[in-house]
């Protein structure tokens, strides 16, 4: 298990500062916002070269919504993922973090015929199947991300994303499970790590509150023992608030997550 960090959570003049502050603290991949990525992608690769430090994913960033009514919105999200894609394969990222949807549906109802959710499900499928094949031709992935309720309708298990990524051609497609979001929706943490483990390839963690690990009342060690049992070797990326001094909080965390794995 490797502990990357979210480039926004340290403080820093530019990338390049963050970067050697966070490998400093103990951290081994920073894990990058996908909004104008392609735009600055000579300062990322500045930042890291000649560092042990390495970028782990690419989170968001693409245009549109691939469950969205409107075509031209979901062609702007494949074209928007695909080449965000590429970049996870030029810097090296295990993938980009892709969230079919936030809040209600968009997609009408059809029954009898076809409830909204059958409709969601079939076409997500079907994109999944054509950007999961992209991912492949660039050796990285898709990493499905589940929320929680209050954030979307749709996707909010493991066993959900599992459930599309299963019926899918399965090429350049995976996971990711967030700790934050699993404290809401699922019954038992670990176990749904454990059930869910083929198909995980990345992690967030934040504890209950959203704040750092050990913050709130999630129990990591559990958790962290199953994906130890299940030789889980993938990124660990911190998505959550600081409440304080990031140059003082951060090194901490490091030494408390290190200590669990």
């Amino acid at each position: 298990m490797k502990l990357s960090c979210q480039e926004n959570l340290v403080k820093g003049s530019g990338l390049k500062e963050k970067v050697e502050k966070l490998e400093s603290f103990g951290f081994e991949g920073v894990e990058l916002w996908g909004n104008n990525l392609k735009e600055r992608l000579d300062e990322v690769k500045l930042a890291f070269r000649g560092r042990e430090i390495k970028v782990s994913t690419i989170c968001s960033g693409y245009g549109g919504c691939l469950l969205d009514p409107n075509k031209e919105e979901r062609d702007k999200a494949i074209r928007d993922i695909k080449e965000l894609l590429s970049l996870c394969a030029e810097l090296g990222a295990v993938g980009l973090v892709v969230v079919p949807i936030f809040g209600p549906p968009k997609l009408p109802d059809l029954t009898p015929i076809m409830n909204v959710l059958e409709l969601e499900k079939r076409l997500l499928i079907e994109l999944l199947n054509e950007l999961g094949e992209y991912a492949h031709s660039q050796g990285t992935y898709i990493l499905l991300e589940p929320l929680n309720r209050y954030e979307t309708h749709f996707v909010r298990t493991l066993n959900d994303a599992k459930e599309i990524l299963t019926a899918t051609h399965g090429k350049g497609l995976k996971m990711m499970a967030d700790f934050f979001h699993m404290n809401i929706e699922e019954a038992d943490i670990p176990q749904s790590l454990s059930n869910n483990i083929e198909f995980i390839s990345h992690i967030h963690l934040a504890d209950s509150n959203r704040l750092l690990p050990g913050m709130g009342h999630t129990d990591f060690a559990s958790s962290f023992k199953i994906l130890k049992e299940k030789s889980y070797s993938g990124y660990m990326a911190l998505e959550c608030g600081i409440p304080g001094d990031p140059d003082e909080l951060l090194p901490k965390t490091v030494k408390y997550l290190k200590s669990l794995i």
